[in-house]
């Protein structure tokens, strides 16, 4: 006979599969809304996915990057921070224009051009050793049918995935690590520093603005997946490794 232990394990496998078959799907968070997160050990460094709204406003990608196909024009923002899912993720910092960012790079037939917003996070999010480069913003020019990963390939180059296509790093950052769990309860705050003593003392060095246009710096989960894509594979593992523990 199963223990009340094993009972929950097993839903919390099926949630963490089912949260993977959606973004797989390409649905990405969307699909898990309203579902309770399970990774209740900690919060989880990965790089997140957005879109700017025509108010200038950001909004969580609800399709990954390898999915979603912008428009010319549009505005895409890519944030590494420390969060435990979409619904706490820090969104990028800074104001980015398509105008601003764009200015410099002239239209062509058949291509279109993407603003590309790369938040390199804080030093409070950093892995150990490493730390943030200056975020800012670039302008992609891509073939019409191009996706949003391949609008971040073309400006933002190393990428570097895992086995199973979610984005661990932009230009090389961080140089280890990919969508890992932090342990001892870390929570992001609003500004997207953690809270908790491990977040004590630490700066924030990313926060600079430069880069072309808008006076700002970064662009924008997580890319070969999207920040979708690593909430939802995060989520998985920690549903798989939950019922491990209750067995």
């Amino acid at each position: 006979m199963r223990g009340r232990g094993s009972g929950r394990g097993a839903r919390l496998v099926r949630l963490g599969l089912v949260l993977a078959a959606s973004f797989l799907a390409g649905t990405g968070p969307a699909a898990a809304a309203g579902a309770t997160p399970v990774q209740d050990e900690g919060s989880y460094r990965y790089w997140s996915f957005w879109e700017q709204s025509s108010e200038g406003s950001w909004k969580y990608a609800t399709k990954g990057p390898s999915v979603l196909r912008p428009e010319d024009g549009a505005v895409l923002g890519f944030r590494f921070a420390l969060s435990e899912d979409s619904q706490d993720a820090a969104e990028p910092r800074g104001r980015t224009g398509f105008g601003a960012a764009c200015a410099d790079t002239d239209a062509r037939q058949g291509r279109k051009r993407i603003a590309v917003r790369i938040d390199f996070g804080t030093a409070a999010h950093a892995p150990d050793g490493e730390t943030p480069p200056k975020s800012r913003t670039a302008c992609a020019r891509v073939p019409g049918d191009a996706s949003a990963a391949e609008a971040l390939a073309a400006v933002a180059e190393p990428l570097r995935y895992n086995s199973v296509a979610l984005l661990c790093a932009v230009e090389g950052y961080p140089e280890r690590g990919c969508g890992e769990q932090v342990r001892g309860g870390e929570q992001s705050t609003e500004d997207g520093r953690p809270s908790g003593s491990a977040a004590a003392g630490k700066g924030d060095a990313g926060s600079g603005d430069g880069g072309a246009g808008a006076g700002a710096g970064g662009l924008g989960p997580l890319a070969g997946i999207g920040a979708g894509v690593a909430a939802v594979a995060v989520l998985a593992a920690a549903a798989v490794r939950q019922s491990r523990r209750r067995r």
